[in-house]
């Protein structure tokens, strides 16, 4: 069977391609012409050059495809331009979305995130049914997500588009180039970059489970569904505490509230913004907003319908810890 995967050089897709690469489907990659393709060197991968933004660069990556995984998002807390996380979120994911049923195509796996779904104020784990609304976004990347999956939505309702729906919580594991916004927090706690924490929470996956959780979703996610792919509730002092454990390192002891450092997110995004920086400042207003709960979820969903399983989450802390000290990173 041949697959097109969007995001196949990031971090959550490069995953996603490995397994199906087991599997033995004939693999399409679509890639920027800018994007770094480490992730896909040594693989048996057909790659097209196109961008989500630009519909007819599409045409050619779809063509002959019977499936589509659309893992690539632009997973920024900040952005000097915000508009380009809703081009790529949004308008990206329309216009794959609108070639791939062009293109005939007879299942789609549709990479949302945790962060478009509702929280408790209680800090019990949420689900995916729990309430929420595009006003409880705090953001433009949760704002950019909670829209496309609008859209995903809408599509499957007026078009009959066959998309299934995975929301990943918080993965860590290997081969995360970039870092995404997480691995830089476990690679900043390891180096010793993190003298202080904020109390919250998040659930914490193993990035290989997510991606096994994506290819159940293809065999037996329901059409028009969302599945919550997540692992293990942790509060950030545990995994703080765990990463100095594996590093031999110190555990921050101080715990800062989140309106006492929300000046310094400002005045750190300022001079991000001044000094025209091409990465996100470490410290952002949204990270802190987002903060003030605890992102705790439940895959029970996932568990019972698609078969889906998690191992520890101390696995995959254990594992990225040592894929960012074989590259170099630490």
């Amino acid at each position: 069977m041949r697959i097109l995967i969007t995001g196949a050089s990031g971090f959550v897709g490069a995953a996603v391609l490995r397994k199906l690469i087991e599997r033995e489907h004939e693999m399409r990659v679509l890639v920027r012409a800018e994007s770094n393709r480490v992730n896909l060197e040594g693989l048996p991968v057909e790659v097209v050059v196109g961008d989500l933004r630009n519909r007819p660069s599409l045409e050619h990556a779809v063509r002959t495809c019977e499936v589509l995984y659309h893992v690539a998002a632009d997973y920024r807390l900040w952005a000097q331009d915000p508009q380009e996380l809703y081009h790529t979120n949004v308008t990206g994911t329309r216009n794959i979305m609108l070639a791939a049923a062009d293109a005939g195509m007879r299942r789609i796996v549709y990479t949302s995130s945790v962060a478009t779904l509702g929280l408790h104020s209680d800090g019990a784990p949420a689900d995916e049914e729990t309430p929420v609304s595009l006003d409880h976004m705090i953001g433009h990347y949760k704002r950019s997500k909670f829209l496309a999956e609008q859209e995903i939505t809408r599509l499957v309702s007026e078009q009959g588009l066959p998309v299934v729906i995975v929301n990943p919580s918080t993965p860590i594991g290997p081969r995360d180039v970039k870092p995404t916004p997480t691995g830089r927090m476990v690679l900043d706690a390891a180096t010793g970059r993190m003298p202080a924490y904020v109390d919250t929470g998040l659930n914490v996956v193993h990035v290989d489970d997510v991606a096994e959780g994506h290819l159940r979703a293809f065999e037996r996610g329901r059409i028009g569904e969302r599945y919550i792919l997540g692992g293990h509730d942790m509060t950030l002092r545990q995994i703080l505490e765990y990463v100095a454990r594996i590093t031999g390192g110190k555990p921050p002891r101080i715990r800062l509230p989140q309106g006492l450092i929300l000046p310094f997110a400002y005045i750190s995004e300022a001079w991000a913004r001044v000094s025209k920086a091409r990465t996100p400042p470490r410290l952002t207003v949204a990270g802190l907003r987002m903060s003030k709960k605890r992102m705790f979820f439940t895959s029970g969903k996932a568990e019972r319908e698609l078969g889906y399983r998690f191992r520890p989450a101390e696995q995959a802390i254990e594992e990225a810890i040592a894929w960012f000290r074989a590259q170099g990173y630490a």
